[in-house]
């Protein structure tokens, strides 16, 4: 990467908005879960109309919150990480950094948040999954420190977890593995990583809840990333065989397990394209589908 439950029976009925929404006996998971979500953002922004106000100002509190590091990364550098700011990625000065210049602007950002510590501070740590994640569509009820970095392994995150030291974040939520795959690493190579960086974690935060998040699959055959051979090499089923040992290991070390393969896997077991850019990546949809689920795990497990 170089970059619950169904609904049986036909039936109509009314939505949040008032309208007709005929729901087939195989719409799935992720479908309803993204209508719904988009139901209650549009009747936030209805009532908002309502009211008068314009919809950009008023979107302070969810866009500005969920992207709450930004103020705070600015006191140490002029200009905030485009992968803070932007939907998607741009070309430019910042999208053609080295990985060593990326872990070093993360750095700077940690520092700046450690200084000035905010609320319900949650991490994302991972690969460009988390990086890409649109600021905007991140859960609005926290504030969101995004350390992804694009291509990152395991290996890679473990060895930059002491830049996370000086936070004192709420909740850490990781999710990686997929580009130590696609790099020809192990199962065990992988879980054993996963383990260092849960107990890393954990010694380092101990206040701190840790989510482990499973590994997304991909859309098989209908991918369409510019190393397609090398993703097509790699079936879902051994990554679904990962996060199966990959939640043993969480419950062994006494962290929490977030998996999303309900939400991320079609009949088949693969990622449905509607949700990626290329059979890979995430676009909109598959990140709105990802707030939800991160929305309803915080609502069921997390403390804070």
């Amino acid at each position: 990467m170089e970059k619950f439950g169904g609904v049986s029976k036909s039936r109509t009925h009314k939505s949040l908005l008032g309208m007709e929404v005929r729901r087939s006996k195989k719409m799935p998971v992720w479908a309803f879960l993204s209508l719904v979500t988009n139901a209650l953002l549009i009747a936030a922004i209805a009532q908002m109309l309502a009211r008068g106000h314009n919809i950009t100002e008023s979107s302070t509190e969810s866009a500005a919150v969920a992207g709450g590091t930004e103020e705070l990364i600015s006191s140490v550098t002029a200009t905030n990480s485009a992968k803070t700011l932007l939907d998607v990625p741009v070309p430019g000065q910042r999208h053609k950094w080295t990985y060593q210049e990326w872990v070093m602007q993360l750095g700077r950002e940690a520092e700046a948040v450690a200084a000035n510590r905010p609320p319900k501070l949650s991490v994302l740590a991972g690969d460009s999954l988390s990086m890409w994640f649109p600021a905007k569509m991140l859960p609005p009820d926290r504030i969101w420190l995004n350390q992804g970095i694009s291509g990152e392994t395991s290996v890679g995150l473990l060895k930059r977890l002491q830049l996370l030291d000086r936070t004192a974040p709420d909740t850490v939520f990781v999710m990686i593995g997929i580009n130590d795959l696609l790099r020809g690493a192990t199962d065990e190579g992988i879980l054993d990583n996963q383990r260092q960086i849960i107990r890393d974690l954990r010694w380092a935060h101990p206040k701190a809840q840790v989510v482990v998040q499973s590994i997304l699959p991909h859309s098989g055959e209908q991918a369409t990333w510019e190393n397609r051979d090398r993703l097509l090499a790699i079936p879902n089923s051994r990554i679904r065989s990962i996060n199966r040992r990959l939640k043993e290991i969480a419950s062994s070390e006494n962290v929490l397990y977030l998996d999303l393969q309900p939400l991320f896997a079609d009949a088949d077991g693969n990622l449905p394209i509607e949700l990626s850019t290329d059979g890979l990546h995430l676009n909109d949809r598959g990140y709105l589908v990802w707030r939800s689920g991160l929305q309803m795990f915080a609502q069921m497990q997390l403390k804070h």
